[in-house]
């Protein structure tokens, strides 16, 4: 990290904390008359832009928080990471990172460490609260210790927390509805298993956007949450005549576009695919990704919030805040192809 050089860096500073250059010299300063909430926001955005703090304004952590997630592999995971341990940091934290993997320590394991280095909280992140076959009594005991937690994505009535969630009924309504008025009259969904939540979510909101029309219930494909899943269910799906293909994760959607390719298929052309989640690459790869947004910073955001308002023993209501996804349009879906290409799509 570099050095905080005042008569150069204010305005960068001042841009990252939405703060008046005035602002962000006062409180390196030392000076009075800042707002507490502005004063951590410009530390904040020290940390952010790779400063050192000066060591007048260097605080021992207010405490550790531990994030618990399942795995790094897939980019929707660090990113939300990312997001909370700066927000933690923010306001004088010290995020720990618990991670599952395969062969790994399981999430209970991951809890046991994180409590026996007197977290003051914790954050779960699509864990074993998202999978409905789980026992829930997990949580409950994690309460009777006294570790206050926030949940992401799988909200899940057996388990008195706060929730944090994404809209998925509507990610799948808002993605129907783009294919549809691309003209797509037959499309498929590839989603995971249907034991967690945000992939039942994704079923009903899928099933509810297009009804009984074409036998909807025979066009969702339930696997796994990763290339090879979106891989093997887009194989099916376009042997069943699929035009248009919606995914529950970016990942699948990339598998979905691999499979159209092998059968010969040219994306959009002749199949479009929207993903979920929105990964920074997205952009970036070919063709760029038609997704729906998961609204990671203000869910991550919020999370971080909820999990302080408990730490400091004002009561959050133990519920779910959903917030709402929204489609990004890029390359990977255009006009629904005339029938001859449709008929190509089937192998016929």
């Amino acid at each position: 990290m570099t050095s905080v050089l005042p008569a150069t860096r204010l305005a960068d500073i001042a841009g990252q904390a939405a703060v008046s250059e005035a602002t962000v010299s006062r409180v390196l300063n030392g000076k009075a008359g800042v707002a507490r909430s502005t004063r951590a926001r410009v530390l904040a955005a020290l940390d952010v832009l790779g400063y050192d703090r000066p060591v007048r304004l260097r605080q021992r952590s207010a405490g550790l928080v531990g994030l618990v997630i399942p795995e790094l592999t897939n980019p929707i995971f660090p990113a939300f990471a990312q997001v909370i341990e700066q927000a933690l940091s923010g306001y004088g934290y010290t995020p720990v990172l618990g991670t599952q993997m395969p062969g790994g320590a399981t999430e209970d394991e991951l809890v046991d460490q994180l409590v026996e280095r007197a977290v003051t909280g914790i954050i779960f992140l699509s864990g074993l609260h998202a999978d409905l076959t789980a026992d829930t009594g997990r949580y409950a005991r994690l309460s009777d210790r006294g570790v206050p937690f926030v949940l992401i994505n799988g909200y899940n009535e057996g388990i008195a927390a706060p929730f944090v969630s994404p809209d998925d009924r509507a990610s799948s309504r808002i993605a129907v509805r783009h294919l549809r008025e691309l003209g797509h009259e037959r499309i498929g969904l590839a989603v995971g298993p249907d034991r967690f939540v945000p992939a039942r979510r994704k079923t009903e909101g899928f099933l509810e956007a297009l009804g009984e029309a074409h036998r909807a219930e025979g066009l969702v494909r339930h696997t796994l949450f990763t290339v090879e899943g979106g891989h093997a269910a887009a194989e099916d799906l376009l042997e069943a005549g699929c035009t248009g293909i919606v995914c529950g994760s970016d990942l699948m959607a990339l598998g979905a576009v691999r499979a159209a390719r092998q059968r010969g298929l040219e994306v959009p052309r002749d199949v479009s695919v929207v993903g979920y989640d929105d990964s920074e690459l997205n952009a970036f790869t070919d063709p760029p990704l038609t997704t729906v947004r998961q609204p990671v910073r203000a869910m991550a955001n919020a999370a971080v919030h909820t999990l302080l308002e408990e730490i400091c023993e004002n009561p959050v209501p133990q519920t779910e805040f959903v917030f709402q996804p929204e489609l990004v349009v890029r390359g990977s879906t255009g006009q629904a192809p005339p029938a001859t290409s449709r008929s190509r799509a089937r192998g016929g």
